[in-house]
């Protein structure tokens, strides 16, 4: 399964609602999400996925959204993932700025 490397924020969305198994996966920092997320995303800080990327083992061979901020922090995530074996990562592309001005404000 080919996973290209960004993915829009209104796939995302349609994969919410056709309740597609994947993880979407926030590496933003805790106080950037206390401020504002998405519920269906779980949070692993960028500056704790080194020590905690175990934890992704059951996702291994599923689809993984990153998201962050804007998009810059997620795609060197995914692209790390990747370099993991994680070969169905990606960024969604834009990160919470454009899911909040296109998705839900």
């Amino acid at each position: 399964m080919t996973v290209p490397m960004e993915i829009t924020c209104r796939d995302v969305k349609d994969m919410l609602d056709r309740g597609d198994s994947f993880l979407l996966l926030d590496c933003r920092e805790r106080e950037e999400h206390t401020t504002a997320h998405i519920a269906a995303a779980e949070l692993l800080p960028m500056s704790e996925i080194v020590d905690r990327v175990g934890e992704l083992e059951p996702y291994r061979g599923k689809t993984i959204v990153v998201h962050c901020h804007h998009g810059g922090r997620s795609l060197r995530v995914a692209n790390w993932l990747r370099s993991q074996g994680y070969d169905t990562a990606c960024s969604m592309a834009g990160g919470i700025d454009d899911w909040s001005q296109t998705i839900d404000a």
